[in-house]
């Protein structure tokens, strides 16, 4: 359990979110709420989200689109009980389990979900020096196979369901590989930080059981000026409409 000295409270989508984060634990920024964009998720309609954290990406789902139903996954019994806290203090309805995605919970093996959204580990098990924090070591290091997530995923989600995933753009073609033909319809949206910038992310959106061809759309830059000068928030328009605003991410699905 987090003490109340060593949590922030931030504001998303211009404020209509407040969440509660660790100041030195895992915290999130654009990649959620990017996410959340980019799932085109209905009034009626269920989301799953592995590996939820503090909620930051469905709570985000579940303020600009009403009446979907939220579950989250989370490993961590402390994030888990953040994601909660936020969800309640946003007035928003989520259900949040306690688990591994690698051994799915009995209750979460017996339903399947319209959608699956997920923010897994960016970094490879072998790479890069260990965070400090525990919690954010675990968020951010690949413990469970990025296979494994996507194979999760397609389990959890009905004969036409769609998986939208936000990743590292270098990690691209092992999400294709695990998708394999268990998806089609797969969009491919890369994410640059500024114009003419190698992309550093990518949202990768599959349907399960569809056999149409993959698209790769034109990447979504995130800042207008050409180098970071400042502090000064420069998100190009459509950016900005997405982050602040709440605006969607319509990958043509």
């Amino acid at each position: 359990m987090f003490a109340p000295d060593d949590l922030s409270r931030d504001k998303f989508l211009d404020g209509r979110l407040y969440i509660f984060q660790p100041k030195a634990g895992y915290r999130a920024a654009m990649d959620p709420v990017l996410l959340a964009a980019a799932c085109d998720a209905r009034a009626g309609q269920s989301v799953l989200e592995l590996g939820c954290g503090a909620g930051v990406a469905s709570l985000c789902l579940g303020a600009t689109v009403t009446g979907v139903t939220l579950t989250g996954l989370e490993l961590q019994p402390e994030y888990a009980d953040l994601a909660r806290r936020n969800a309640a203090e946003n007035g928003l309805a989520f259900e949040i389990i306690v688990g591994d995605l690698a051994d799915m919970p009995a209750g979460l093996r017996a339903r399947s979900f319209d959608h699956v959204i997920a923010n897994p580990p960016y970094f490879a098990a072998q790479n890069g020096t260990a965070a400090a924090d525990s919690g954010r070591e675990t968020a951010q290091r690949e413990a469970t196979p990025l296979a494994l997530w996507v194979r999760q995923a397609f389990r959890r989600l009905k004969p036409g369901g769609w998986l939208t995933l936000i990743q590292n753009a270098d990690r691209l073609s092992d999400i294709l590989r695990a998708i394999g033909d268990h998806g089609g319809a797969t969009r491919i949206l890369p994410i640059a930080p500024r114009e003419g910038r190698d992309a550093g992310r990518v949202i990768v959106q599959t349907r399960k059981g569809a056999k149409t061809p993959l698209r790769l759309l034109a990447p979504l830059v995130l800042h207008a000026a050409p180098s970071h000068a400042g502090d000064a928030e420069d998100l190009t328009q459509f950016a900005q409409s997405v982050l602040r605003d709440g605006a969607k991410l319509r990958l043509g699905c």
